[in-house]
């Protein structure tokens, strides 16, 4: 009889365990199809391989091509530069700097790949949602690298992007190998319609200019407290500095631009005495490589930057 009671008080338990709350299932990262840690530092864990992919930057279109990625592609955002022929008739999600989440939500994607430093806001939307994110930057090669290796694992195509990252190495060794090993002293001013600013090497063309070889005068300058890469213009800290090679990024119309810096600099016995100005080497540089990241056309900006200088070893 004790025996019996036992028994139906185990029973009893068991069953009352069974109607109670239980934990909040917890997903073994070992059963997911690909566990990727994005650059926000999150751990994000796909079940699947994505069947419908919306992206925040056009940057991640040729990437994703290049990774067999491009039947995915459900979704992009509006942009000058950078679009495949894939991509022109996808649906837009909005301007690169506006992009709308109900337009993203609206292409029914299961991820949707974010622009750091740009679309970080619209994750918690997202993932409220229900639709998974990840959050890549594109901004340096290092990055870029990176980056094609992520893509390369959503796709399930590593051996490409193990091959393009190795293709990208090998064409930017190769300008290097092309051009003097010489120390330039070089600088980087970026030009709007509200001013000028110094860009230091965690900007594009700096950054592209340390991996040739060459010294941002600019270096250890303070930058500025929304920009990081960049750093206040002042036209009496660029005379001392006295740079051999002055190179100019813009936002804007480049033509209009450039004729304005040129009258500048002809009239203005300060900008007169510096170098670059006297021995005619100021260099105007392409917005589709220097404004916004060149993503795999990293190698085409490296040998772009070498050539200005350089015009006769890439005959």
């Amino acid at each position: 009889m004790k025996k019996l009671i036992v028994f139906f008080i185990s029973m009893t338990m068991l069953l009352l365990s069974g109607c109670g709350p239980q934990p909040a299932a917890t997903q073994d990262s070992s059963s997911a199809y690909v566990s990727i840690k994005d650059d926000m530092g999150r751990t994000v864990n796909l079940t699947k391989k994505p069947e419908r992919i919306v992206v925040t930057s056009a940057s991640f279109l040729e990437p994703l091509e290049a990774v067999d990625g491009a039947d995915l592609v459900v979704g992009r955002p509006d942009s000058k530069t950078k679009m495949p022929a894939y991509a022109k008739s996808l649906p837009s999600v909005g301007k690169v700097y506006q992009v709308d989440a109900e337009k993203i939500i609206a292409c029914n994607p299961d991820l949707v790949i974010v622009n750091k430093g740009m679309n970080e806001k619209l994750v918690d939307t997202l993932e409220s949602n229900g639709i998974k994110t990840l959050v890549l930057d594109m901004k340096s090669y290092e990055d870029v690298k990176r980056e094609v290796g992520i893509l390369a694992q959503v796709t399930g195509a590593k051996d490409k992007g193990d091959a393009l990252v190795a293709d990208m190495d090998a064409k930017i060794q190769a300008v290097r190998d092309k051009i003097p090993q010489d120390k330039r002293r070089v600088s980087v001013i970026h030009s709007t319609s509200q001013g000028l600013s110094v860009q230091l090497d965690g900007s594009i063309a700096g950054s592209i200019a340390r991996m040739l070889g060459w010294d941002n005068v600019a270096a250890g300058t303070t930058p500025l407290e929304n920009n990081p890469d960049a750093a206040p213009y002042s036209l009496e800290t660029l005379v001392n500095q006295n740079p051999e090679l002055l190179f100019v990024t813009s936002m804007g119309e480049l033509s209009t631009i450039k004729s304005e810096m040129d009258e500048t600099m002809k009239t203005n016995p300060a900008w007169q005495s510096v170098d670059a100005v006297k021995q005619g080497r100021v260099y105007y540089l392409p917005q589709d490589l220097f404004l916004l990241s060149p993503g795999i056309h990293y190698p085409e900006a490296v040998e772009k930057m070498a050539k200005c200088v350089y015009p006769e070893v890439f005959k």
